[in-house]
């Protein structure tokens, strides 16, 4: 049977026990850790200056050699640190490469915060030797240690994010693992390699055993800020959204005016676009649309000071605007497959065919209530029905497009008379034009039916957007028509 790896990164931070961890690999016949290969401020080992024949300069020319050369050194199998700091070209390596094994190595992060802080402040990184000791106290950072938390789960959910979508399995060790002998011969047998250890090394020797609040200046301080730090995301809204692509091709550019569009579907899109054709002079087909993104690159780079906005909608008002334009019609234009498993299957209380004599407004109140139901269940992913572009949350549109070009101007829909128009003389525009109001809901209005129950239900489905827009009860928008 072939050996499933032919190389390894070790995924750690840095006070994670990788010193120790690269110890007892070494340990093992067969089994060379090149120490932290891609550190950016050294090779290998701080006073190394070449590693498999590259120097630092190298190295940095050329990552994919170096790991060409782990890979193919004699010897048996050889790998790497690897720290969030370091090279991120070879980590992109190394996460696509599934003969590359993952070993995920962690460590309580209040534990490896305070280590780091007490080596920067001693200099001492390893500890072979018991009497050569340095001890420190030092202060614990609420809003440090809150931030060195956000850097390392985004680091980490990153890393699971790609393993997963790759279909590939990391072994994942603990500090207090290191000194687990069947645990270190567990991953030996995982790495297909045929030697174990019959001891643990003595040559490292842990630097702060102490408690953590007897090797900070601030213990007080410390519990206090524990106690107010969220430790299970209990404010967290879970996205079971797909990911978006940045829909370049819906951008809208002006011809002149250095502004571009970038749709959030569901939004005011015609009033919007109106705008910007009214603010050149031309008619809406003359707008820049429909490009590819090199034709939307270019015209960026062509453009130096170039604006690029969006404009978000209430999420209330955006759920209310599709299901009148989508969902209720029975002609053309409407999601009619998706209207009738709505109707035969969730029981939304949808009229056979829409004629204004036989829907009524308390009718309509009833199956836009159904909708926002539907709409929650859509959004966790517990149906069958596509999240569609039209309602999927705001939040996950901007991700898409930012992937491509990160928006300079996120704008309420309730802005864009003052706001536009304030865009526009930045760029000698001295009387630009009001933007028009949009088409109204048909055949009823949102006012009509609002009440503070479609409003929970809105956010309800819609938490996320609420949360991170700052979205509170919906207002009808001034102007509209």
């Amino acid at each position: 049977m072939p050996d499933p790896f032919d190389h390894f990164i070790v995924l750690a931070d840095m006070r994670t026990g990788s010193n120790l961890l690269e110890t007892h690999l070494n340990a093992l016949d067969g089994v060379t850790c090149h120490g932290e290969l891609f550190n950016p401020h050294f090779i290998g080992y701080p006073k190394e200056t070449h590693v498999l024949g590259f120097s630092i300069d190298q190295r940095d020319q050329d990552p994919a050699a170096v790991i060409r050369a782990v890979r193919t050194a004699p010897g048996g199998l050889h790998g790497f640190r690897f720290f969030p700091s370091h090279d991120p070209r070879a980590l992109a390596l190394a996460l696509d490469d599934p003969r590359c094994a993952k070993i995920v190595l962690t460590r309580n992060p209040l534990d490896s915060y305070i280590s780091l802080k007490i080596a920067r402040v001693t200099q001492q990184w390893k500890l072979t030797n018991v009497k050569q000791r340095r001890d420190a106290l030092v202060p614990f950072d609420p809003q440090e240690f809150a931030d060195y938390l956000d850097q390392r789960q985004e680091h980490r959910l990153a890393v699971l994010n790609h393993l997963q979508r790759t279909g590939q399995v990391a072994f994942h060790i603990g500090y207090d693992d290191l000194s687990d002998l069947e645990v270190l011969n567990g991953l030996a047998a995982w790495l297909g390699v045929a030697a174990r250890l019959d001891r643990l090394s003595s040559d490292l020797k842990p630097q702060n055993p102490a408690p953590a609040l007897s090797k900070v200046s601030n213990p007080e301080e410390l519990q206090q800020a524990l106690r107010d730090t969220d430790w299970f995301n209990l404010h967290r809204s879970p996205n079971f959204e797909p990911r978006r692509g940045p829909g370049v091709p819906r951008y809208v550019a002006a011809p002149d005016t250095p502004l571009i569009y970038l749709p959030v579907r569901g939004g005011p899109e015609q009033a919007v676009t109106r705008w910007l054709a009214a603010l050149d002079g031309c008619p809406p087909d003359g707008l820049l649309t429909r490009r590819n993104q090199q034709q939307v690159r270019r015209w960026m780079k062509t453009r130096p000071g170039h604006r690029k906005f969006t404009v978000l909608r209430h999420p209330l008002a955006r759920a209310h605007a599709v299901f009148c334009d989508k969902i209720l019609p029975t002609g053309p234009g409407g999601y009619a497959a998706i209207r009738s498993t709505l109707r035969n299957r969730f029981k939304l209380p949808l009229p056979g065919q829409l004629r204004e004599r036989n829907y009524t407004l308390e009718q309509h109140y009833a199956a836009f209530a159904a909708f926002l139901e539907f709409l929650k269940l859509n959004l966790a992913g517990q149906t069958p029905i596509r999240v569609d572009g039209l309602w999927c949350s705001q939040a996950q549109v901007l991700e898409g497009i930012s992937a491509f070009a990160q928006p300079d101007l996120i704008l309420r829909e309730d802005e864009m008379a003052t706001a536009l128009p304030d865009l526009a003389r930045r760029f000698g525009h001295d009387a630009p034009p009001a933007p028009p109001p949009s088409e109204p809901d048909a055949p009823y209005r949102l006012e009509q039916i609002y009440d503070a129950r479609l409003e929970s239900l809105a956010a309800d489905a819609y938490q996320r957007d609420y949360a991170q827009f700052g979205f509170g009860d919906w207002q009808p928008v001034m102007g509209a028509a």
